[in-house]
């Protein structure tokens, strides 16, 4: 059954394979950029798969953009059935704590966790589709029982976005939600650098796939990665 998938940081990277995957299968995509002007190779797909994808200004930072696209497609009597929360950022990536940058943190926190939390405050209405689904993208650096002494800004902040996550999936179980925290992978995108080995293609295909439910996850900790195997949180 196609779904609506609203998708975050849909411009580039994993955000951009997830969506050029959804609308392979199928599926309608809300693909959501900062800055309209710069959609990136998300054109190319508008030119391919036409009405099935929209384009929208949406700043996770920006609680009134993420509320007015809301409303707008409440207007349109839009539903959704995925949320994916993709948009993140990494900083101080080899900054020592006796070095970091606090405003970095707080940037950090405000893009990685604040900001899926505000998306989910004012999308949740509309995602009402059958067998729905709600994903962060998260990453093994917010893992507890592999902390290593760096990435603080970015691991600290996944691993509050998997908290987030085992609340929402304690909310919506009786909705019939899955609701999971994704690592997507070490991938060769502008954040994980030319040498990581998974293509982000394979990473978008397993998390939809997990979206689909093709794939059946037993995860304690609702932390998986993209094969849906289970994540140590």
């Amino acid at each position: 059954m196609s779904k609506n998938v609203l998708i975050t940081g849909a411009s580039r990277g994993l955000g951009y394979e997830m969506a050029a995957e959804a609308l392979r299968r199928g599926h309608s995509v809300i693909a959501c950029v900062r800055d309209l002007e710069a959609p990136g190779n998300l054109a190319e797909l508008c030119l391919e798969y036409g009405e099935r994808i929209a384009i929208a200004r949406l700043d996770v930072t920006d609680e009134a953009s993420i509320a007015a696209l809301a409303d707008r497609l409440k207007q349109e009597g839009r539903t959704l059935g995925a949320i994916v929360n993709n948009a993140a950022i990494l900083m101080a990536r080899d900054t020592q704590i006796e070095e970091l940058d606090m405003d970095e943190v707080i940037e950090s926190f405000d893009v990685n966790v604040y900001g899926p939390m505000r998306v989910v405050k004012h999308f949740l209405p509309l995602l009402t589709e059958e067998n729905a689904a709600l994903i962060n993208i998260s990453s093994e650096a917010g893992s507890l029982t592999g902390a290593y002494p760096g990435d603080y800004p970015y691991a600290i902040s996944k691993t509050a976005l998997n908290m987030f996550t085992l609340q929402l999936h304690s909310y919506l179980k009786g909705r019939g939600v899955l609701v999971l925290s994704i690592h997507p992978g070490w991938m060769f995108t502008d954040m994980g650098g030319k040498q990581a080995p998974t293509d982000p293609r394979d990473s978008a295909h397993g998390i939809l796939e997990l979206i689909e439910r093709r794939i059946e996850t037993d995860s304690q900790w609702q932390f998986v990665d993209y094969r849906g195997q289970s994540m140590l949180i």
